[in-house]
């Protein structure tokens, strides 16, 4: 959905250390960086990369946003990530919304 609306994706895979987040994020200068969990166990990793953004001085470069079956708005505000999407076409719309920002 976000290639098919002109947005760039570095499709890192599944199970990807925080180490990794942050090396794409300053090889490739993403000015996005989008994770999705299936599974509750997952949702913890989302707040470590967010906290490894933080301290490696790039949160504030990048937005954050997150998807999938057992996260919410309300999770994604916990963890201090820029939004929230409940599917793909909604990623899709967030996006175009927080870069307006």
């Amino acid at each position: 959905m976000l290639r098919g609306a002109g947005y760039e994706v570095i499709d890192l895979g599944a199970d990807v250390p925080k180490e990794k987040f942050l090396e794409h994020v300053k090889k490739e200068g993403a000015d996005i960086v989008a994770m999705s969990a299936l599974l509750t166990t997952t949702m913890t990793y989302m707040r470590e990369v967010v906290e490894e953004l933080e301290k490696a001085k790039l949160k504030s470069k990048v937005k954050v946003i997150i998807g999938g079956a057992p996260v919410s708005q309300a999770y994604a505000e916990r963890i201090k990530a820029d939004g929230y999407a409940p599917d793909a076409a909604e990623a899709v719309d967030l996006l175009k919304r927080l870069s307006r920002k």
